[in-house]
């Protein structure tokens, strides 16, 4: 059994989530191959091969693969996965991007965002909001799997051999192309990968409040800031912070939820964090139901005395 992972990259660096759905395919079993689609990314594919596991990197490297659309990706792996009886990509907007594409066009159903493998054709994945698992098993030939990369420790970077192929390109499919992109750079970790978060919620009141108690707090923690929805749709913070079931899943070694009441959609996309700090004056707050610390109390008091006190 051979597992093809689609790799996530920007032609320069391999994207932490591609190490992540790696270490979901090493759970399957068998010989664990990665494709690399893009223009001028030669240096991904060398540091794909060294990653623990990988035993062959596919390096499809064509101008048409630069922007990495859909219907050229979709195309490209049709036309070799006849090799292979699984193939991964992370549940991120990359892997949202191709992969329905992908199982459309095999007549396959897709299973989407795994959190465990069971065996090679079983997978566990959360339902209503997180509320629940559902344990799905595909009978497909070749399954189409995404990965909640937050749900799987990365696989080393290092400690591999895998040899790189050159792949042919296919044809270009023509159908769309890039007119731009926009991306948001900050200095703080990014926060689907951040080790800490900290996320205010509408009880900060303001933007002013947030930014001005918040951002001290991460600065010593050197954390990632994030956002519950109400404080998003607030404009309290932008939108590329927001944390739950329409924003980002997170899995952090420590998070503070601060002034968030804990409504279901958040909760679906932070429950998994290994340590969470609650902070917040309403004793009934459904955050408190799965925070591992509670403090019960004003947030403008508390929050200045726990940044001060780092």
């Amino acid at each position: 059994m051979t597992i093809l992972v689609i790799a996530e990259h920007d032609n320069a660096s391999l994207k932490a989530s591609t190490f992540n759905t790696i270490a979901a395919a090493s759970k399957i079993g068998g010989d664990i191959h990665v494709l690399v689609a893009g223009q001028g990314c030669e240096a991904v594919a060398q540091a794909a091969a060294k990653i623990a596991g990988v035993a062959k990197v596919r390096l499809a490297d064509a101008a048409i693969y630069k922007d990495q659309l859909a219907e050229n990706l979709a195309a490209l792996i049709l036309a070799n996965v006849s090799a292979y009886g699984h193939v991964l990509a992370p549940a991120t907007a990359f892997g949202k991007n191709f992969m329905p594409r992908v199982a459309a066009l095999l007549d396959a159903s897709q299973v989407s965002d795994i959190v465990a493998v069971e065996s090679a054709d079983t997978f566990v994945r959360p339902i209503y909001a997180g509320n629940a698992l559902a344990t799905v098993q595909s009978p497909d030939a070749v399954k189409i799997v995404t990965v909640r990369t937050a749900a799987f420790d990365a696989a080393a970077a290092e400690g591999g051999a895998g040899v790189v192929e050159a792949l042919g390109a296919a044809a270009d499919c023509g159908l769309s192309k890039l007119v731009g992109r926009e991306i948001a750079s900050s200095s703080r970790p990014e926060l689907g990968s951040a080790r800490v978060v900290v996320s205010g919620g509408r009880g900060f009141g303001s933007s002013e409040n947030y930014h001005g108690l918040l951002e001290p707090l991460a600065d010593k923690l050197g954390a990632a800031l994030g956002a519950s929805r109400a404080a998003v749709d607030a404009g309290y913070a932008p939108n590329d912070y927001q944390v739950g079931q329409t924003g980002k899943v997170v899995a952090p070694e420590l998070y503070f939820a601060i002034g968030i009441s804990g409504a279901i959609q958040h909760l679906a996309g932070m429950k998994d964090s290994k340590i969470i700090v609650a902070i917040n004056k309403d004793l009934d707050s459904p955050i408190f139901q799965v925070a591992d610390y509670g403090l019960v109390g004003d947030l403008f008091d508390i929050v200045p005395k726990l940044t001060a006190a780092l």
